[in-house]
């Protein structure tokens, strides 16, 4: 039953990154005009260029922010790559010391007689 789910919610992920395959391209081209004028921003010197550079900035945030259906889309990549990690039976193990005293006494103690 696990699997079917994960099988439903795969397939219906992927129709919703493919049908806003073409938002998210939008999103992105966005994103790097945000980007690009966030930059030369920065690096103008000049105060028209600032007002130049922050206009386009600007165009680039709200067309990023007008673009709804690409953060769907995204949101399906997500639920796309939660699948993968799930029927896969992946979980994100950290190797981690522990925190124990003994334990790290044992360590240190085992460093030191070497």
């Amino acid at each position: 039953m696990k699997k079917f789910l994960l099988v439903t919610i795969g397939i219906v992920a992927g129709i919703t990154v493919l049908a806003n395959l073409g938002a998210i391209i939008g999103l992105v081209i966005s994103a790097a005009i945000m980007y690009a004028g966030w930059h030369f921003y920065h690096r103008t010197a000049s105060g028209f260029g600032r007002f130049c550079w922050a206009a386009v900035g600007i165009i680039g945030a709200l067309t990023a922010i007008g673009n709804i259906p690409a953060f769907v889309g995204l949101l399906a990549v997500a639920a796309l790559w939660y699948v993968y990690h799930k029927w896969n039976n992946r979980e994100a193990a950290i190797p981690g010391t522990s925190d124990d005293p003994f334990d790290n006494f044992e360590r240190e103690w085992s460093k030191l007689t070497k």
